[in-house]
């Protein structure tokens, strides 16, 4: 089994196109329901005697052989280190209808996995392998989906670039429907958008944003157009000054971060 992913409430993983096929499906006025997402941020193993190269094969295979086929898990993927504090990054995100339904996915996992590996020695051998790609240490968070979402739409065969930012959450302040409605949502370069509030992790206030891009460049060009597009629609100043007034005290403060998913490990 794998022994650094396998914990007594499933697979724990972390973010990004991962509600995309689910709050996708809902419009902003329709009545929200959240999905939960786990998120594991794991890393690699820097050891020189572990060959990473099989690193796709070997996921790929447990994807294929377990992850697709167990439906409880409505969306999962792995997510890279792209521009982050540690290069051995790694997030691995599933998501899920429910927070029941996170117990049941590991049954319905281990079940499939003996389907899969039914000779102990072949199912030992692979799990090894696969755990033998990360070091031990790792960190587990659970969020529920926000229902301020913007469902991907890209025609890109390349890997994504997912700009995540972890906000803290502020005392007070308003306006972060107008200025998604407004800005976000009509920002053409910002391809798909997610937003997120802690529910089990270290900081009870992490509340976070996730930016879908197709390049790197596309996330600079989204600043300038979020300026354009705020002008757009707050023409006049005062009334523009007093509103972000407001606005800025959602948050108190934000750490950012770049990752790169793996479309082939995307469901």
């Amino acid at each position: 089994m794998k022994t650094i992913k396998n914990f007594s409430f499933g697979i724990l993983v972390f973010l990004f196109l991962f509600t995309s096929k689910t709050n996708g499906q809902q419009t902003q006025n329709a009545e929200f329901k959240p999905v939960f997402l786990t998120v594991t941020t794991l890393h690699r193993n820097t050891d020189p005697n572990v060959d990473f190269t099989d690193w796709k094969k070997t996921e790929q295979e447990y994807y294929d052989k377990v992850t697709a086929k167990n439906d409880l898990i409505i969306g999962s993927g792995y997510y890279m280190h792209y521009f982050t504090p540690d290069d051995s990054e790694i997030l691995s995100v599933s998501v899920y209808n429910s927070w029941e339904d996170i117990e049941k996915a590991n049954d319905v996992t281990t079940k499939l996995v003996m389907e899969a590996w039914p000779d102990e020695a072949k199912r030992t051998a692979f799990f090894d392998k696969q755990n033998s790609y990360y070091a031990t240490k790792h960190s587990d968070e659970i969020y529920a989906s926000m229902n301020f979402n913007k469902p991907i739409k890209t025609d890109s065969k390349e890997p994504l670039i997912y700009y995540v930012k972890k906000n803290k959450s502020g005392t007070g302040g308003s306006g972060y429907r107008e200025y998604f409605d407004n800005v976000t949502m009509k920002n053409s370069y910002v391809k798909g958008f997610h937003t997120m509030r802690h529910r089990y992790g270290s900081n009870s206030r992490d509340i976070l944003e996730v930016s879908i891009f197709d390049n790197l460049a596309d996330i600079e060009k989204s600043f300038s157009e979020n300026t354009k597009l705020e002008d757009a629609h707050w023409t006049d100043k005062a009334k523009g000054d007093e509103f972000f007034k407001k606005y800025a005290k959602l948050f108190a403060g934000h750490g950012d971060a770049i990752y790169r998913n793996v479309p082939s490990l995307e469901k």
